[in-house]
C-alpha cells in the first residue's frame, strides 16, 4: 500500500518542503531509502525499526520502499525520523481514513530514539514557516520544539513526547496532545537581561560616545588602544545600549540560531540581542558560512541583529577578512556551491580592536614604544583598506589613569544611553520608512542624498577633510551617515559643521603614518 507523508528539510536557514514516500509490498523483508539521504537520515532505519518494536507496533514483513522526493535535493539530519514511521503505519494499514485525513493536514518533523521517545530538532521555526507557506493547518513536532514553533501565528502545533503520543493524536483518542498555545509576551527587548551594563565602564568618554553612535546609527566600530585600556570591556557592553529586538528580528534571529541547533529546548524565541567572539583562528567557512554538503551558517550570520566582535583584528586571516567585504557592504551572505545556492542574513554591527602597535604601547604614556615606523605600517597593512573604509568609525582607547579606575562610578547606566539610542532609532526609521531601512548605516547612495542635507559649513569642512586625508568616496559617504546619525542624537534635522567634525574626528586611522612621531620621540613619552 502507498502513503506519503509531508515534511520538510533545512536548506540554509529555509525549509523546503518534502513528502516522506512509503510503499509496502509482498517479498522479502528489505528497506529500501532513496532521495538522495544523507548519513543521518539512512541510519532512520535502525531508530524507526527498534521505536516501532519498543512502542509495540507492528513492522511490515515484507518489501518496504522509501522515497524522500523531491529526489534531488540533498537530505540531512534526523528530523525524517517520525514523518517515516507515520508513512509506515499508513502504509500497513493501522490508521484509519479519518486518521489520514487528519495527518495530511500537518507537516510532520522529529528524530526517535531507539525507545521511541521523539527527541528535539534544528530548524523547528523555519518548518513551521514553511508549513503555514503551504497553507497546512499545522505541524507536528517532538515537544522540545513546540515553544518554538508556536511563534509562527496562524499555524497549529502538536508537540509530542513519544511515537505513541503522535499515532493516537493522528488517531484522535482521548488522550492525546493538544495544540500548543501561542504567547508572544515578552518576546521582544530584555536588555536588561545582558550580564553587563556600560556604568561599569571607567574613564573613557570618547569611546563611551562612540560606543553611543554606533549604536544609534548600526555603524561599524574600531578601537584602537593598549592592552588592558578597556577594548574589550566596550565591546561586550555595545548589546547593552542597542534597542530593543522587535518580534520580528527576534523570529529572524531564532531562526538563525535554531538551524544551527543553539536553541535551547522549551526555549522559545531568541530575546536577547546575539553577541558573537569567533577566536582569531577561524576559517573562511566558519566566518561566513559553507562547507560540504548542505552550507551552514557562520559567525556573521550567528551575529545578525547583533553584534560580531573581532578582537585583535590584525591577527585574523587576511582571507578571512575580506569575506566580509559584502555581508558588511548589503547585510547578507550569499553562499553558492555546486549543489545550492543560500542566502543568509547577516545585518551586524562590527566592533573589532586591536593595538596600535605590534607592542602595543604606541602613544602611550606610561610605557615606551619599541616599533620602528615600519613594523607599525606592516602591522597595520594587515588589515586592508576596503575593510577600513566599511568600518565607520575608529576611536582611540587610551589607558585608564589610577585615580578613575578607583572611582566609585562609571558614568551613565546602559538605561539611559539606551533611551537616547532608541529616540535616534525612532527617528531614523521614521525618515526611512519608505526605503524600508531602520538605521543609517543602511543607506545607500539614493537615501544618502535625499534625507543627508549638509550646511554650508559642513560642505567647506568634509571638502578640506577630503583632500587633506585622501578618503575614498566610500569613507566620504560614511562620514556622511555618522554626521547625520549624530545630528539624530542632538534631535536636530540638519547635519551640521559640528556633526561633521565629530564625524571625522572619529576615524582615526584615516590620518598619514608619515605624521606619526619617530621611536626616538616617541621613546621621551
Amino acid at each position: 500500500m502507498f502513503a506519503a507523508v509531508s515534511s520538510a528539510t533545512l536548506v540554509g536557514v529555509e525549509a523546503r518542503p518534502v513528502t516522506v514516500e512509503v510503499d509496502t509490498g509482498p517479498g522479502m523483508q528489505t528497506f529500501q531509502l532513496v532521495g538522495l539521504p544523507e548519513g543521518a537520515v539512512r541510519e532512520a532505519r535502525v531508530r524507526v525499526r527498534a521505536a516501532f518494536d519498543n512502542a509495540q507496533l507492528t513492522w511490515p514483513s515484507g518489501r518496504l520502499s522509501l522515497n524522500l522526493a523531491p529526489a534531488d535535493i540533498r537530505k540531512d539530519g534526523t528530523l525524517f525520523d517520525l514523518p517515516i514511521a507515520l508513512a509506515v503505519l499508513w502504509a500497513t494499514r493501522q490508521l484509519s481514513g479519518r486518521a489520514i485525513g487528519r495527518l495530511r493536514e500537518y507537516v510532520v518533523a522529529g528524530e526517535l530514539s531507539l525507545e521511541g521517545e521523539l527527541r528535539p530538532i534544528r530548524g523547528a521555526l523555519s518548518l513551521a514557516l514553511c508549513a503555514r507557506e503551504q497553507g497546512m493547518r499545522g505541524v507536528i513536532l517532538p515537544l522540545g520544539n513546540a515553544e518554538e514553533a508556536a511563534l509562527v501565528p496562524e499555524l497549529e502545533v502538536i508537540g509530542c513526547e513519544t511515537l505513541l503520543d503522535a499515532w493516537r493524536f493522528v488517531r484522535g483518542e482521548d488522550g492525546c496532545p493538544e495544540p500548543w498555545a501561542r504567547d508572544a509576551a515578552g518576546a521582544a527587548g530584555a536588555a536588561d537581561d545582558w550580564p553587563f551594563d556600560l556604568s561599569e565602564v571607567r574613564g573613557q568618554p570618547f569611546a563611551r560616545r562612540a560606543l553611543e553612535i554606533a549604536a544609534a546609527g548600526g555603524h561599524n566600530l574600531l578601537m584602537v588602544g593598549a592592552p588592558g585600556s578597556g577594548k574589550t570591556m566596550l565591546a561586550r557592553r555595545l548589546v547593552s545600549v542597542l534597542p530593543l529586538m522587535t518580534f520580528e528580528e527576534s523570529l529572524e534571529t531564532t531562526r538563525v540560531h535554531s538551524v544551527c541547533g543553539l536553541t535551547r529546548p522549551g526555549a522559545g524565541v531568541t530575546r536577547l540581542r546575539p553577541f558573537r567572539a569567533p577566536h582569531h583562528t577561524i576559517s573562511e567557512v566558519g566566518m561566513v558560512g559553507g562547507g560540504a554538503g548542505i552550507p551552514r551558517p557562520g559567525e556573521v550570520s550567528l551575529a545578525h541583529n547583533g553584534v560580531l566582535f573581532l578582537d585583535e583584528l590584525p591577527e585574523f586571516r587576511r582571507t578571512v577578512l575580506e569575506v566580509l567585504r559584502q555581508p558588511l557592504e548589503d547585510g547578507v551572505v550569499n553562499v553558492v556551491r555546486s549543489q545550492a545556492s543560500i542566502t543568509y542574513p547577516a545585518a551586524v554591527t562590527l566592533v573589532a580592536s586591536m593595538n596600535p602597535c605590534p607592542c602595543g604601547h604606541l602613544g602611550d604614556v606610561r610605557t615606551s614604544c619599541r616599533c620602528t615606523l615600519h613594523d607599525v605600517q606592516r602591522y597595520r597593512g594587515r588589515i586592508s583598506g576596503p575593510i577600513l573604509d566599511r568600518i565607520d568609525l575608529h576611536v582611540e582607547v587610551p589607558s585608564v589613569p589610577y585615580d578613575q579606575l578607583r572611582g566609585d562610578s562609571g558614568g551613565e547606566t546602559s538605561a539611559v544611553v539606551r533611551a537616547r539610542v532608541q529616540e535616534a532609532r525612532d527617528r531614523q526609521a521614521q525618515r526611512l520608512a519608505p526605503w524600508r531601512l531602520g538605521s543609517n548605516a543602511r543607506m545607500g547612495a539614493r537615501e544618502l542624498q535625499a534625507t543627508c542635507e549638509l550646511d554650508g559649513a559642513a560642505h567647506r569642512l568634509l571638502e578640506r577633510a577630503v583632500s587633506q586625508l585622501g578618503m575614498s568616496a566610500r569613507a566620504w559617504s560614511r562620514v556622511i551617515k555618522v554626521g547625520r546619525t549624530i545630528a539624530d542624537l542632538a534631535g536636530e534635522e540638519r547635519i551640521r559643521a559640528c556633526h561633521v567634525a565629530e564625524a571625522i574626528q572619529l576615524r582615526t586611522l584615516d590620518r598619514r603614518l608619515d605624521n606619526l612621531p619617530s621611536s626616538a620621540e616617541r621613546s621621551v613619552c
